[in-house]
């Protein structure tokens, strides 16, 4: 199955207009044609069966004949990743993530951050494709980029837990995590956190945690925990 992306379909849409640059890729590239079935996701959860009713590569026109509601995950992963040095990093821990599940990304600017500028628009281009690729009807969400100190005072749900590589007392993320349990990850630059960044992220109830024995860089730290509360989740769901 091939998948299309478009945030405008509700499930009260009964024919629907693609792009002109969809259309060309739907009837040129792909040469699909009228009578054609297409599968189509709005990234909240909704997967459409459409109908090719107009094959134009200007546009191509589609009627929705089925439409059938995902189910969505037991838990809700927030991953806060500070952006990489190298923008292809982070892309790739995007690309990553939404392919083994994540519901939530925010961009966070630290003491330590060589980064201080992130390109909203690409990045959106990027969950929007990895969507497409895994078959995943449920787009993470791209949160606003924002200083560490922003982020810490939210109110956040679940448990929360500061993954860095300082000398210090901490437990196994794998250990600490629950299934079905909503949880936000805090995962530093390439310089880690600083001191004082961990310190108050310890006063506003963030376990500081490990990934493992060897020093990580951000976007695999990223991708170790994406993938750890995955694995828990689909253990106890199997």
């Amino acid at each position: 199955m091939q998948l299309f992306y478009n945030p405008d379909i509700t499930e009260n849409t009964s024919q629907f207009s693609f792009e002109k640059e969809e259309s060309k890729h739907i009837v040129k590239v792909l040469r699909k044609k009228i009578g054609d079935t297409l599968h189509i996701t709005n990234g909240n959860g909704w997967l459409f069966t459409a109908e090719i009713t107009v094959a134009d590569i200007k546009n191509c026109l589609v009627n929705i004949t089925s439409k059938t509601l995902q189910p969505k995950r037991n838990c809700n992963l927030h991953l806060a990743v500070a952006p990489t040095k190298m923008n292809d990093r982070y892309e790739w821990f995007l690309e990553k993530a939404t392919e083994i599940g994540i519901e939530s990304i925010t961009p966070v600017f630290c003491d330590h951050s060589e980064r201080k500028v992130i390109k909203a628009d690409r990045f959106e281009k990027i969950l929007q494709s990895a969507t497409k690729q895994s078959l995943n009807c449920y787009m993470p969400k791209l949160n606003k980029a924002i200083s560490f100190k922003e982020f810490i005072t939210q109110n956040f749900e679940g448990d929360l837990f500061i993954a860095h590589c300082e000398e210090t007392d901490k437990k196994s993320l794998k250990q600490e995590l629950k299934p079905n349990t909503n949880v936000t990850i805090l995962i530093g630059p390439e310089g880690d956190f600083s001191s004082k960044e961990i310190e108050l992220a310890i006063a506003n109830k963030f376990i500081p945690v490990t990934l493992g024995e060897t020093r990580l860089r951000t976007e695999t730290a990223a991708i170790v925990a994406c993938h750890s509360v995955a694995f828990v989740n689909e253990t106890i769901n199997e």
